[in-house]
């Protein structure tokens, strides 16, 4: 019986793109302000599947070289696989709403699961991209095949990372320190009317001493579209409570003559800077972000 051996071009292939798609998943895994993925069961996690994704991006060239086509349907169970991830995200952040501070809600818990399958594509693209691109230029010196491999996977990393990458409510608001002042049990900030929920002497003082406010002011008319989401302003407000903790309070209003949105609450760490700061780098959801063009072009067309 014969037995046909990968060729030891295609071994180099295949190792050197499977290093360079884990390295794209490894630089797209970085632990931000949110604390999200969590070390070090959370960064293993994705490492694991990085590796995998970049596994079948690398085999896909030898596998078509060699004609050995059965191999190449690997990358529709890659698809599934990269969803099932997605799904298993999805979830492991929804049987953690109760215990947050303040929930993420649906719409942030979409986003950050559709993100997490993206960047394994990161690893599969670049992997298939620098195998490629080792085939194609075929040196007689492998280390300058490697080089090229590298050279490309790098380029393609970038655009990839240039084309995903969301914008923040830094990017479409300005976001202000807002003056706290309570008038029996009702709550203002900026003049704006919050709540009537603070009911005791005691909650009525622990606001007006410990609270913080921010005041969320839309850059455009047509941004409110965006802040006014109450997904959006869930993701904020989470990302508010998880920044400076909860000690207790927390409310979110809208201004409907201006758009302002209102975010307080009475943490447990007070740094006004860090409040500003964490509102201003909540990412923009994706199922509530509206393109201008498309609206202007579509608004009154007909299917």
């Amino acid at each position: 019986m014969n037995t046909e051996l990968i060729s030891t071009e295609h071994i180099v292939m295949i190792v050197t793109a499977i290093i360079i798609g884990t390295l794209a998943r490894i630089l797209t895994v970085k632990e931000d302000f949110r604390q999200y993925p969590s070390y070090p069961n959370g960064y293993l996690t994705n490492l694991v599947t990085g590796f995998v994704a970049a596994a079948l991006g690398a085999v896909a060239i030898p596998a078509l070289m060699t004609k050995n086509f059965v191999a190449v349907t690997f990358l529709t169970l890659a698809i599934q696989q990269f969803r099932d991830v997605r799904k298993a995200e999805r979830e492991s952040l929804k049987d953690l709403e109760k215990s947050e501070y303040a929930q993420r809600g649906d719409a942030y818990i979409d986003g950050i699961a559709k993100t997490f399958e993206a960047r394994n594509y990161f690893a599969l693209i670049v992997a298939f991209f620098s195998a490629l691109t080792m085939q194609i230029v075929h040196s007689k010196q492998i280390y300058i095949d490697i080089i090229a491999g590298l050279f490309v996977g790098g380029i393609i990393l970038y655009f990839l990372k240039r084309f995903s990458k969301g914008k923040t409510i830094g990017d479409i608001a300005k976001v202000e320190q807002g003056m706290i002042e309570v008038k029996d049990s009702d709550l203002y900030v900026d003049g704006l009317f919050v709540t009537n929920e603070l009911g005791s002497e005691t909650a009525a003082n622990l606001f007006q001493n410990e609270g913080l406010a921010v005041v969320i002011s839309p850059n455009e008319q047509r941004f409110r579209i965006t802040l006014d989401h109450f997904g959006q302003r869930q993701a904020a407000l989470f990302e508010a409570t998880r920044t400076l903790g909860l000690k207790r309070y927390h409310f979110t209003r809208k201004d409907f003559e201006n758009g302002r949105v209102v975010i307080t609450f009475v943490p447990i760490i007070r740094d006004v800077d860090k409040l500003i700061e964490a509102v201003k780098k909540t990412p923009l959801l994706e199922s509530v972000k509206k393109n201008k063009d498309v609206l202007k072009s579509n608004m009154f067309g007909r299917e």
